[in-house]
Formats: structure tokens, C-alpha cells, sequence
């Protein structure tokens, strides 16, 4: 299962290294556009794990309860610590395309990245910039196996383990050994992290076993992929 799970990856990688153009799309009318896998937005904001776009978590539901919402940096975005200068409410950073942010420059070691170090995850904006009115919600069936300042954790049916960051605590609708279902709320979206404030947004990352060279490791996977499909299903009407 493993070998097959690597030889998908593979080909996977080969068929879209070639085509890194954005890829605009419609669904019920609803306009989406997106960039690669791997393609992060500034340049100098690391190296992306180009080409992946492996299904890691197939038919998960996407973490936020309504769109629209939008992938992009927010360390490196306007407003950002190290981005232009302006509001982390600029409109500019609530539109389309999307930006991968996986593998964006970070401390964390991180097997996949091609550096071994980099973003766990990828953050996601929610419709508008206001903390505390759009929930996070579960991807699949699963357990919170753990809740702490600003993170919550579910393990999946699947084995995966999903991580939820920046919610406000004081609402959070789970708690810890709580089974929940698919599209269940955890909380609301917010800026919470703990004494040092953040942008408002989700942190989002799956953590699952692979082969990693000759050995099977538990590493935090790319999520970008598994949230397009993810949310064209929302957009499409069936999340």
C-alpha cells in the first residue's frame, strides 16, 4: 500500500512539474482560481514543494463552513511581518488565486520540504477579515485527541491527524475525547496565539505515516492539493 501511495506521488509530480500556470475555474457560477502545488507567492518567501499534487487526504471536507475563503501567506502577504506594508485587511489578501504556503520559510523541521525546514501547513483567510464569525469545522469523522491555547487537534477516521490553529478558545463547540462527525463545528476563526496576537486565520496542517526514502514516518503532508479538491466540492454544493 505504502509502495503504491509513493509511485502515485511520483507520477503525480512528473505530470504536473510542466504546468505551472494558474488554473482559473467556475463552479455554479462561483469563479475560483488557484496556483500549483508548491508555487509560494513572494519567491523569496522559501521553496515549495513543487509538483506535489498527491491527494494525501482524499474526500476530506474543507475546514472552513462557507466559502469564500483564500490560501495565501500571512506572514509575507501585506500586513505580514516581513510582507509590504498595509492592513491585514486589504483586500488583496481576500482574493483569488490561491497561494501554497506549505513549505514556507519557518524553523520547523520538516522531512518533505526541500530544505527540512518550513510551514507545517498552509493558512487560510476566511471570507472577510472579522474575528470570531466564520467556523472551523471538521474534515472527517474523527476524535479531538487534544486542546490547547490556540490548537486543536482531531484524528481522523483515517489515521490522520488534523491540526486547527488560531481559534478563539472561549467558543470553541468541542471538547477533548469528543467524537465528531464530518462538517461538525469546532470553533470560530480568530487571531488567538495565546500571548503573541496573529492575523485571523486558520493554520491547517495533516499529519499521516508515508514512506519517507527506505523508512515509514509520521510528517506533517502537503495539504494544498487535498484542499482544492476540497473546496471545489464546497463550491460545487457538496462539501
Amino acid at each position: 500500500m505504502k509502495s503504491s501511495i509513493v509511485f502515485s506521488i511520483l507520477l503525480s509530480i512528473l505530470f504536473t512539474a510542466c504546468s505551472q500556470k494558474e488554473e482559473p475555474s467556475k463552479y455554479k457560477g462561483k469563479y475560483f482560481s488557484y496556483y500549483p502545488a508548491g508555487k509560494l507567492s513572494p519567491t523569496h518567501s522559501g521553496i515549495g514543494r513543487m509538483g506535489d499534487n498527491y491527494i494525501y487526504a482524499p474526500g476530506i471536507r474543507f475546514p472552513i463552513e462557507h466559502a469564500p475563503a483564500y490560501i495565501n501567506s500571512q506572514v509575507y502577504g501585506v500586513g505580514g511581518y516581513l510582507g509590504p506594508k498595509g492592513s491585514l485587511c486589504d483586500k488583496i489578501n481576500y482574493t483569488y488565486p490561491w497561494h501554497d504556503n506549505y513549505c514556507e520559510k519557518r524553523g520547523w523541521s520538516m522531512p518533505l520540504c526541500a530544505t527540512g525546514k518550513g510551514h507545517q501547513g498552509v493558512d487560510i483567510r476566511t471570507a472577510t477579515c472579522e474575528r470570531k464569525k466564520y467556523y472551523a469545522v471538521a474534515v472527517e469523522e474523527g476524535i479531538i485527541t487534544s486542546i490547547g491555547s490556540y490548537t486543536v487537534k482531531l484524528r481522523g477516521k483515517s489515521g490522520r491527524t488534523y491540526r486547527y490553529l488560531h481559534l478563539d478558545s472561549k467558543t470553541l463547540q468541542v471538547r477533548k475525547g469528543q467524537t465528531l462527525r464530518r462538517g461538525q463545528r469546532i470553533g470560530l476563526v480568530s487571531d488567538n496565539m495565546g500571548s503573541t496576537p496573529t492575523s485571523i486565520h486558520l493554520h491547517f496542517d495533516m499529519k499521516q505515516t508515508i514512506k519517507v526514502g527506505n523508512r515509514s514516518k509520521s510528517v506533517y503532508v502537503p495539504p494544498y492539493a487535498s484542499l482544492v479538491a476540497a473546496y471545489k466540492r464546497l463550491l460545487d454544493g457538496n462539501p
